[in-house]
């Protein structure tokens, strides 16, 4: 396929290209023109990094990205549920997990590692007021040791799936947060759970460190750049009038494709995107 220009504020997480192999997706997302990506390590969502993460593992996964010569702006993992109290040895393992994401993360010289706003789950363990705070002070550990490793520390603040899946709960997590933290929005939660991006903008517009780009209808997070209700339009055009200056990512773990139209499909969203910004 021929490389086509695109913003280079615009980059294609690998979770879009997740049922390839990872050095397989990486030279799908270089073919298409890319030359920036999210790096997934999400369990059972993106297998490109092993949940079961120790030092040769980190090494391998560097050697095939940096083989690819793509920028990484991210690394998007998980390490467990952050609003579920983690004791004695699961504690241990949490830790030992977020320091080899961290070193991975600086390994391929990304930015930041991004985790989640709490477990797949909307009912709190404990209280939503006591879950988040347990879940601001988890990512406030964590950012202790990204930055140990000179990485920063982002969460994806809303997400339709997980405990903060609400506008108003990803506000109280971010009155919990520490100022340090950055803020992922992603359009395609934002607009699933009933929210406005405009709305998200002007809540967290100063916080805003990274976009994810996907569509979506009331509900359903799993739709083409396209193919659903984000007005991509309006909502690129407040992050600019707020100053935002960072970088987007093409996220499109999408079901209404085949993977055989999905390279076609990131390449229309890749021009249409980097038009708007």
């Amino acid at each position: 396929m021929t490389t086509t220009p695109f913003s280079d504020r615009l980059g294609c997480s690998t979770i879009s290209f997740r049922h390839q192999p990872l050095a397989e997706a990486l030279e799908t997302i270089a073919s298409l023109g890319f030359a920036e990506i999210d790096l997934g390590a999400l369990p059972g969502v993106c297998d490109h990094v092993p949940y079961v993460l120790d030092a040769d593992a980190v090494s391998a996964v560097a050697r095939t990205v940096r083989a690819s010569r793509l920028r990484v702006r991210s690394v998007n993992g998980d390490v467990g549920d952050l609003n579920a109290p983690a004791r004695g040895g699961r504690r241990s393992d949490r830790r030992t997990h977020l320091e080899m994401l961290s070193s991975l993360a600086a390994a391929v010289g990304a930015k930041a590692l991004v985790l989640p706003c709490g477990a797949l789950d909307h009912t709190p363990i404990a209280t939503l007021e006591a879950d988040v705070a347990l879940v601001a002070d988890e990512l406030a550990a964590a950012a202790t040791v990204a930055a140990s490793h000179s990485v920063q520390l982002w969460t994806e603040s809303l997400h339709l799936h997980r405990l903060c899946c609400t506008m108003d709960r990803a506000q109280m997590l971010a009155d919990h947060l520490a100022a340090d933290i950055g803020i992922v929005m992603d359009f395609s939660h934002v607009v699933a759970s009933g929210g406005d991006p405009v709305d998200f903008v002007a809540r967290f517009g100063s916080r805003i460190a990274h976009v994810h780009v996907r569509d979506a209808t009331p509900g359903n997070i799993n739709v083409s750049v396209g193919n659903g209700d984000v007005d991509f339009a309006r909502g690129i055009k407040e992050l600019a009038a707020v100053g935002y200056r960072g970088h987007f990512a093409l996220e499109l773990e999408t079901r209404d494709l085949t993977h055989d139209e999905r390279p076609a499909a990131t390449v229309e969203a890749g021009r249409l995107i980097s038009g708007l910004i």
